[in-house]
């Protein structure tokens, strides 16, 4: 597995000098840090770990935003026990997000497994942008997501101001 810090860190625990300028520096988060060495500890019993580059981590209110190389959350989606056995390392929920992925891309991964129809930018008079992400289904369905703490990670991963509307 690739991490933002280098094997060696990941694997003992202890930051080297290099990945401790980082850290320093702000190009890496302690949560970057802490969840490269669980997550490394987890692959040797997840194989399909070795597999995914993490890109960057986000904790919020003890829930952990993976930002993963393009293509690497279908990896670990496949099989359904590793996100659960992920969960249960990190103790919170998992969001997996590719990392150089359009708002639309990101946004349809924060929803999964439920399908967008469409997302919209919508330009306010003050000059500011709020995103509309529409959602098939109807509202008065339920929704295996908390719809507010989807639209609290995309503000904190990429800072987009979420409206949800439902399909009609």
């Amino acid at each position: 597995m690739r991490t933002p810090i280098c094997t060696f860190c990941a694997r003992t625990g202890v930051l080297c000098p290099k990945c401790e300028a980082k850290l320093r520096s702000g190009h890496i988060s302690k949560a970057d840090v802490e969840i490269s060495v669980r997550l490394s500890k987890l692959a040797e019993r997840l194989p399909e770990l070795d597999k995914v580059t993490l890109i960057r981590t986000f904790d919020i209110g003890g829930e952990y935003i993976l930002v993963v190389k393009a293509g690497d959350p279908h990896i670990l989606r496949r099989i359904p026990q590793t996100i659960k056995m992920i969960e249960s390392e990190l103790q919170g929920k998992v969001w997996l997000i590719e990392g150089n992925a359009s708002d639309r891309r990101m946004l349809e991964d924060l929803f999964y497994p439920i399908r967008i129809a469409t997302v919209n930018v919508v330009w306010l008079p003050d000059g500011s942008k709020l995103t509309k992400a529409v959602i098939s289904g109807r509202k008065t369905e339920k929704i295996p997501l908390d719809i507010e703490q989807v639209k609290r990670v995309a503000k904190e991963v990429r800072g987009i101001d979420l409206l949800v509307e439902f399909e009609r």
